[in-house]
């Protein structure tokens, strides 16, 4: 990807957050905030939200919401669709990409339970043509687009958690651009690994196991490598016992480490 590209992305992205800013100025008070975990972020004092807040916008899935099962593999918004509204990931993974130009799949971000697919066309109406796909068998709960605003305004104490979601997606955002722009491929790796953890990891007797399937492929597009290099970068990282991969899971072996590459 060029850096001109990369820099037309990342300004789209600001002129995203503005338009849900401007959405969601809406007037209420913001009590203080504990630590928790919920639409697929770790929520703490520095963040907007309070748990009752978050908590009021699942909710809106779950009086409101329509549901919906897919089978892994099942598309949930084919390509050349526009998302039927937004979407609560009540349980199960969804990968969200994109195709490039060579008609390769290009991993964007998988989506776990407690996540919400869709915003950014709801919120904007602008199609970014993303196709999304279960990775695992998986049940949703959908609000359509007129259905997701109304309910939004009429609820306003549910804006925040989507603000503090929104700042994230920012924040993945950016940090995946200078990823892209100055490190090298292995720091790049290194780098998503690390991320991905954060999300997905569970410890386990042999280190954080990644609990997600990931293909060298999929690797490799969200870092803007070849397979092939990707597949070389892993079985080095292995050598050295920082990780090991069995099938699809990977494990994360010596996390201290793997972070000093990104030192």
């Amino acid at each position: 990807m060029g850096l001109g590209r990369r820099q037309g992305r990342h300004v789209q992205c600001g002129i995203f957050i503005t338009k849900i800013v401007n959405f969601l100025t809406l007037p209420f008070t913001v009590p203080g905030c504990e630590l928790y975990y919920i639409c697929g972020l770790l929520y703490n004092k520095t963040m907007l939200t309070d748990e009752s807040q978050a908590a009021a916008l699942v909710n809106l899935f779950l009086q409101y919401g329509t549901k919906q099962e897919y089978e892994k593999g099942e598309f949930i918004v084919r390509p050349g669709s526009q998302p039927p509204g937004v979407f609560y990931i009540k349980s199960g993974l969804v990968k969200a990409y994109d195709i490039t130009k060579y008609g390769e799949e290009n991993l964007l971000i998988i989506r776990r339970s407690g996540d919400l697919i869709g915003l950014t066309w709801a919120i904007t109406g602008e199609d970014r043509g993303i196709i999304y796909s279960a990775l695992a068998k998986c049940e949703l709960l959908l609000l359509t687009r007129s259905q997701f605003l109304e309910l939004v305004r009429k609820h306003p104490e549910t804006a925040l958690p989507l603000v503090d979601m929104l700042v994230e997606m920012y924040k993945r955002h950016s940090e995946r651009i200078l990823n892209l722009e100055y490190r090298t491929v292995r720091e790049r790796l290194v780098s998503f690994l690390l991320s991905t953890a954060k999300r997905f990891g569970e410890k386990t007797p042999d280190g954080i196991a990644l609990n997600v399937p990931l293909r060298h492929q999929d690797i490799a597009s969200s870092i803007s490598a070849t397979r092939e290099t990707t597949g070389r970068e892993l079985s080095a990282l292995e050598r050295q016992g920082l990780l090991k991969s069995k099938q699809s899971i990977i494990t994360l072996k010596d996390m201290d480490r793997l972070r000093k590459y990104l030192e």
